[in-house]
């Protein structure tokens, strides 16, 4: 049995360590959380024995290092003692759409992600944003809908069932709510659905109790990618 570390940022701001550590959570894959805060004066020293180049999050499996929250996720889905672990839905045209769909989030919505800074402890009613935003949030929802007409099992994750594609996209769905994003009753069901989730709302009320703060995620401002 592995004997895992994953080293995430703070859960106030850090959408990326959020994906993996809320798929081990739904996954029941037991880990030990190791938190460094981003941006102090101290944090690239305590991410130096990594190899992450000073980010975050890192999975530490022993002698193996997995950074990049896809390969994390892809890592513990492929070990054997998690065959347990719901990765991916089992309908072939619905597991092509998600991973498509997943490696849309982790390579895209740069726009967006700048728009709305990570801050699962605040919402910011009436935020304007441009027509660049609202295109990048025009194909999250176009997406989300699309996985949902193609859910071949019960519940109200994207596919049914929880799995990669939602831990790709539950920061999203925090952004949307923090920044008073207008949707349709489909995705608005989604974020719905994130929110009512007892990990999620683990997670928010741990980062809402953090000291520590990243300016430019507490204003309207463009910020970090974390």
């Amino acid at each position: 049995m592995s004997d895992y570390t994953l080293v995430i940022g703070n859960k106030k701001y850090s959408s990326w360590s959020l994906r993996p550590w809320i798929w081990m959570r739904h996954a029941r894959i037991p880990f030990r959380e190791k938190r460094i805060a981003l941006f102090t004066d101290t944090y690239r020293e305590e991410l130096r024995p990594y190899r992450s180049h000073h980010r975050v999050p890192v999975l530490v499996d022993g002698d193996v290092q997995v950074w990049e929250t896809l390969a994390i996720l892809e890592y513990l889905a492929e070990h054997s003692a998690h065959a347990h672990a719901h990765a991916w839905p089992e309908h072939p045209a619905a597991r092509a759409v998600a991973r498509s769909a997943s490696m849309e989030m982790h390579a895209g919505f740069k726009t967006m992600r700048r728009a709305f800074p990570m801050n699962c402890s605040k919402r910011f009613p009436g935020f304007v944003y441009g027509d660049e935003v609202q295109d990048d949030i025009d194909r999250v929802v176009e997406l989300w809908e699309l996985c949902r007409g193609m859910s071949y099992d019960q519940g109200n994750w994207l596919f049914g069932r929880f799995c990669i594609v939602d831990a790709m996209y539950v920061p999203v769905a925090l952004r949307f709510h923090g920044y008073d994003v207008a949707l349709s009753d489909v995705a608005q069901a989604y974020v719905d659905t994130v929110l009512s989730d007892g990990h999620v709302r683990d997670w928010i009320r741990t980062g809402q109790a953090e000291k520590e703060v990243i300016e430019g995620n507490e204003i309207q401002a463009p910020s970090s990618p974390f």
